[in-house]
């Protein structure tokens, strides 16, 4: 979860990866740091807080060098401090590395280090990597890091620096995403895309295993050989060509274009969003699908679904439940990446799987990938990053097209995968004859005015929203409630609302109010009441009755078209109403006065929006 970055070239390297750092720190900000070659010197310069702290602590060091590397983190073993932020040095101060992921076996390794003579000045894992790298080092990077390999459990990507070697930057992969960007005369390493996008749209994707030697002119890749080859300490030279990967994401994207917040632009970039993807999927009368077509032909006895996901992707997955089981007629079951592998799930060759991550890469959700493949099962991914390991696993992807998504609260990715489960829904409609012709005719178009719903969702709820936020922001709790697809939508909402506000929110389904929940219920508590379906509107009336009969603070979310048959509703505290749409679209719209909610919120009580504390954005350890 931690962010890594790397420069060699001509230009100052401390430039380079400091602003590369500020394009990752989505991934961790609890601390960061650089080192940077320069003749015979290895300039490190580290530092817990944030990124400020660290430019503060260059200006006075006043490195100099043209090849380096940076990492700004996100604390797995060690808490936050000056000693424990990389780049770690050995005892004799030759080798700098930084790291992402989780040393499983550091304790044991760290020990057999110390019998030999090492001294450790952190409480990381990852400094057992640079002491055992000057502990096996003779005189070849390449063989070293492979043996190093050998010897590791759990994942990792890292970068190694060598001050006798003042031009190269090694790297190694498992399990941990790592891109190397290819440059005229310079190269460049990250963990992520978008801190590379203002210098490059060309990449090389590293794969588990895969070692990387970058020069300013030459980068040479290296594939583990196997344990069929008997030797891990081999190489073998990987077709480049299923490495390269050219970005249609631009530098633009990443910039926050005016906005407070990442967070803010990227809930307004949605009607943007949701434009692109279904110009991309809806051809004429036709839902342009072949993803799903391909996995379709080779098996039509697929039946039943399993969707897997983590955090938000989850609660989209659970959204997209309802509508695949309203709509095609399917079973559909939904489970945590983080669970399922641990439970009996059933899972066989007539399941489709369908694992859903923003960034590809979250390691719960990969796993899950990797025995739901091993099953037999067929693996559809939907995802925002079509070079990822997910995406590169997976039977087919659906790319999302939500473009770079920088804030840590997922937004305009989320809504994306509605929509991506909207689409698949009708998909397996079609292909099972689930619904008559005229019927999913009719849908079609209803999907292809949802752009224009979501835009014009956002211009009538933003400031009810803003107006709202003071209130919310006086309680410690608030609850969400709701029914069928409306409390999977709450599910998400309260999410947004607890991980950037810190304010205790959850989420229940209306009904089961009164096997207990009423207990938490007093005078003034806020208690969101999501509606959008017309069949159950009158059922989540009694459930807002019985709040309102104990004085909670009613805040009712409903359909426009609702909220014009119960004019009850009017005597909410708050009603916030949604453009009219048909009740099974209108949970798309339902997001956005959810997001905005959150937003104002937080920013009213002066959060760190965009970087709340404690989380990161890809979630690539388990």
């Amino acid at each position: 979860m931690c962010g890594i970055i790397g420069y060699t070239g001509p230009r100052a390297a401390d430039d380079i990866l400091l602003a590369g750092l500020k394009r990752l720190e989505y991934r961790g900000y609890d601390s960061a740091g650089i080192a940077t070659l320069h003749s015979d010197c290895l300039n490190v310069v580290k530092c817990e807080g944030s990124l400020a702290d660290l430019e503060s602590s260059l200006q006075a060091a006043e490195t100099h060098g043209s090849t380096g590397i940076g990492h700004t983190r996100w604390a797995t073993h060690g808490e936050p401090s000056d000693c424990n932020s990389h780049p770690h040095q050995d005892c004799g101060g030759r080798f700098a590395v930084v790291h992402n992921g989780i040393i499983e076996n550091y304790k044991e390794l760290k020990d057999d280090l110390k019998q030999d003579g090492h001294e450790f000045t952190s409480e990381t894992d990852t400094e057992v990597l640079v002491h055992l790298l000057e502990e096996i080092y003779a005189g070849d990077m390449p063989a070293a890091l492979r043996r190093i390999d050998s010897r590791l459990e759990g994942s990792y990507a890292l970068a190694v620096l060598d001050r006798e070697n003042p031009e190269q930057i090694h790297a190694l992969r498992q399990d941990s995403p790592l891109v190397v960007g290819l440059g005229q005369e310079e190269n460049f390493l990250a963990s992520d895309m978008p801190a590379l996008l203002e210098h490059t749209d060309e990449f090389y994707v590293l794969e588990d295993g895969d070692l990387a030697v970058i020069s300013s002119s030459d980068v040479k890749l290296h594939a583990a050989a196997g344990e069929e080859d008997g030797d891990r300490e081999k190489a073998l030279e990987p077709d480049l060509s299923s490495r390269y990967f050219q970005a249609d994401w631009d530098a633009e994207m990443v910039d926050k274009k005016g906005y407070d917040h990442y967070m803010l632009k990227e809930i307004h970039e949605q009607p943007t969003v949701a434009r692109r993807f279904l110009g991309d999927r809806l051809k004429g009368d036709e839902i342009s699908l072949d993803e799903v077509e391909k996995i379709w032909k080779e098996n039509e006895e697929i039946d039943r679904i399993m969707i897997t996901a983590c955090g938000t992707a989850y609660y989209s997955g659970c959204v997209g439940r309802h509508v695949i089981e309203e709509l095609a007629g399917i079973p559909v079951d939904v489970e945590l990446g983080s669970e399922l592998r641990y439970k009996q799930n059933f899972i066989d060759e007539n399941t489709l799987v369908v694992v859903v991550s923003q960034s590809g890469e979250t390691a719960d959700t990969l796993a899950a990938l990797e025995m739901a493949s091993e099953k037999g099962a067929s693996v559809l991914a939907l995802t925002n990053t079509v070079s990822s390991s997910i995406a590169r696993q997976a039977d087919q992807v659906i790319d999302i097209k939500a473009g770079p998504e920088i804030a840590v609260a997922s937004t305009k990715a989320y809504l994306a995968m509605l929509l991506g489960f909207y689409l698949l829904a009708l998909k397996l409609a079609d292909l099972r004859g689930t619904l008559p012709e005229p019927e999913l005719d009719e849908y079609r178009r209803e999907v292809l005015k949802l752009p224009d719903r979501i835009e014009a969702t956002l211009n009538r709820t933003g400031d009810i929203c803003r107006e709202l936020a003071p209130e919310l922001a006086e309680y410690e709790s608030v609850f969400f409630i709701g029914r069928n697809l409306d409390y999977s939508l709450a599910l998400e909402g309260a999410l947004k609302l607890k991980e950037i506000s810190y304010i205790h929110a959850e989420s229940y389904p209306a009904g089961e109010l009164k096997h207990g929940t009423l207990a938490l219920v007093e005078e003034g508590v806020p208690v969101l009441a999501l509606m959008t379906r017309r069949s159950l509107a009158r059922k989540t009336l009694s459930n807002v009755e019985e709040v309102r009969a104990r004085g909670g603070r009613l805040i009712v979310l409903a359909s426009e078209e609702i909220a014009g048959r119960h004019p009850g509703l009017e005597e909410s505290f708050r009603l916030i109403e949604l453009p009219l749409a048909g009740e099974l679209w209108a949970g798309v719209q339902m997001v956005i006065p959810l997001q905005l909610i959150a937003y104002y919120t937080a920013r009213d009580l002066e959060r760190s929006i965009d970087k709340p504390r404690n989380l990161a954005k890809s979630v690539t350890v388990e």
